[in-house]
């Protein structure tokens, strides 16, 4: 049996007064657990985010973007290899012959998004070149080839056909609140700052309500090492992928409502634990809402994640490591507490890198 190697990746984060995730409503979005109301970010947001932060440190051929217009991509990507003719029917042949149909690659209203690394539009230009008419298993090849970093994380799924398809070596948990959650609302109004002569428009120009919350959430990844590393092709860039993903979970926030509220914030407490045997979400340790003590809710809520982690020994093996940030971990059992995100960083990469090896 192929050995299996999880990285889980565990934090605790407060955010103020915010909206960081609406639902259709303009709502915070929540969620019932444990008989009360959360506070809830979804998983698209925050992987949406990260994905925009993957931008800002690995490379763009290791990038991959959803869109509705590959076919555009990779007519870009003829034009810069040197191809004189219409680009544009030689990328719409190229991926006609992986098995797409018209409306997944030609953009339009009711093109699906479709996810594609920038070195697979590349392979697409170059067989495009070499072959304007390859045959499918050549043409798929094509697009499978160099997944990157993001898309070998979280995966692609490809209505048209499953060989298309890419497994998502990552999973991301809703983040929800530790404790119970009741949403209020701002009241704002505006005046005009050129008003009329006669000042008939005096008064509020705009009156209006924000809905919001604010909460200590639970966040919550896994990464499939052994799998990460077989669609990445190697120990180092495996290593290196999960060491970015780490990053980038831990520093980005999604956006919503950002300006008005200001709320982006870095977690309090960070623990990774990295298994042999399964992954282990331990939001059962916030089934029943921690009540805030005078030091509001990060410590009772790290005491009770910790107790979890012990706890999980009833069940399955030790981690194999424990890497944790922040004293608030110092109880759990064999953990390694780390001065920085960055020393923490490299100490993940070597452990992935030794046991891969």
């Amino acid at each position: 049996m192929t050995k299996r190697l999880y990285a889980d990746i565990h934090i605790l984060q407060t955010v103020p007064p915010s909206c960081i995730n609406r639902d259709d409503t303009g709502s915070p979005k929540t969620a019932m657990y444990g008989g009360a109301t959360r506070a809830r970010v979804s998983s698209q947001a925050w992987k949406k985010v990260v994905r925009d932060m993957f931008c800002d440190t690995i490379v763009k051929e290791n990038i991959s973007v959803r869109t509705k217009r590959i076919q555009t991509m990779v007519a870009d990507e003829l034009k810069e290899l040197g191809y004189p003719e219409d680009m544009d029917e030689l990328a719409k042949k190229i991926l006609k012959a992986t098995g797409l149909q018209d409306k997944t690659y030609a953009g339009g209203k009711d093109a699906p998004l479709f996810f594609i690394s920038h070195t697979q539009a590349k392979a697409l230009a170059k067989l495009a070149m070499e072959n304007p008419e390859p045959d499918k298993k050549a043409a798929q090849n094509a697009l499978n080839s160099a997944p990157g970093i993001d898309l070998a994380l979280f995966g692609r799924m490809v209505a048209d056909d499953a060989n298309l398809n890419i497994d998502a070596s990552c999973q991301v948990a809703h983040a929800i609140s530790t404790h119970k959650v009741l949403n209020e609302y701002d009241y704002f109004t505006a005046v005009d700052d050129f008003p009329d002569a006669e000042r008939t428009d005096a008064g509020a120009a705009m009156i209006g309500t924000v809905e919001y919350n604010s909460s200590t959430l639970y966040r919550f990844a896994t990464i499939a090492v052994h799998d990460l590393h077989n669609q990445l092709g190697n120990v180092e860039a495996a290593a290196n992928a999960v060491s970015v993903f780490v990053d980038a979970f831990a520093r980005s926030m999604p956006t919503g409502k950002i300006n008005t509220f200001a709320n982006r914030t870095l977690p309090s407490t960070l623990y990774i634990a990295i298994r042999e045997d399964q992954p282990l979400n331990l939001v059962g340790a916030f089934e029943r809402p921690i009540e805030a003590n005078q030091r509001g809710y990060i410590e009772p809520s790290a005491k009770a994640l910790v107790r979890s982690a012990n706890n999980a020994k009833t069940w399955i093996a030790q981690p194999k490591c424990s890497l944790a940030l922040n004293d608030f971990m110092g109880d759990i059992d064999g953990v390694i507490i780390l001065g920085t995100l960055g020393e923490l960083l490299s100490r993940l990469k070597k452990e992935i890198g030794d046991d891969l090896a």
